[in-house]
């Protein structure tokens, strides 16, 4: 965009920080700034590239702080609060049974190749059926707060104990990608993605609490 007057605009794109991405404002590439600006509002994301058993262990203790803190949080303002979506996007308790999911695909399904990886109150993006995924799997539909709780905390604690036993070894292991089967990945780079989504999710649930918070 050439001599464009913008205003008021606002750029969500979790991928733009990813690879050799820029974005260039007048000629200076502001994606590094926005990547350390990230890092200083959310304690721990810097380690998310860590590439080594102790440093994935630092980066995992460093996101069930944050995400303590967020669910803490949710848990403090107004009865319901939970359950509120935002603009059409996924509310606190939808968000996390979303990181079962997640784990579930990279954990249980690509690291440890589980035959039934999934657990049935994950929540799929919304691309899973129309991506030939049966989302049958995923029949908790409405589930407690506390149900949605327990599951979070069950898959939190396998993440955990993988990490805790996992060597530098394993990490070079080539799984298969649950998304793209011709294109393996390493342990190392599927332990990353769950690292990822767990700070992006984290980021879209802060922004929406800060929304709610801000209309009561």
């Amino acid at each position: 965009m050439r001599a464009v007057d913008v205003d008021g605009v606002e750029i969500d794109a979790p991928w733009l920080l990813e690879g050799e991405g820029t974005l260039l404002v007048n000629g200076v590439d502001v994606a590094p700034l926005v990547d350390a600006e990230l890092d200083r509002r959310f304690p721990g994301r810097e380690l998310r590239r860590a590439a080594d058993p102790d440093g994935l262990r630092a980066a995992w203790a460093a996101l069930e702080t944050a995400w303590a803190g967020a669910v803490a949080r949710a848990e403090g303002m107004p009865p319901g609060t939970v359950d509120v979506s935002v603009a059409g996007e996924w509310s606190v308790a939808q968000t996390l049974r979303h990181l079962v999911m997640a784990t579930d695909t990279w954990l249980r399904g690509a690291v440890l190749g589980l035959p039934a990886p999934y657990h049935p109150i994950g929540q799929p993006n919304a691309e899973y059926a129309l991506d030939g995924h049966d989302p049958s799997v995923f029949h908790e539909t409405d589930p407690s707060w506390e149900r949605v709780l327990q599951v979070r905390a069950e898959r939190v604690a396998m993440v955990r104990a993988h990490l805790a036993t996992v060597t530098a070894d394993d990490l070079e292991v080539p799984r298969r990608n649950p998304w793209a089967p011709a294109y393996p990945e390493s342990t190392l780079s599927c332990l990353r993605t769950i690292v990822e989504e767990e700070w992006e999710h984290l980021r879209f649930a802060q922004r929406d609490l800060d929304v709610i918070d801000a209309r009561t």
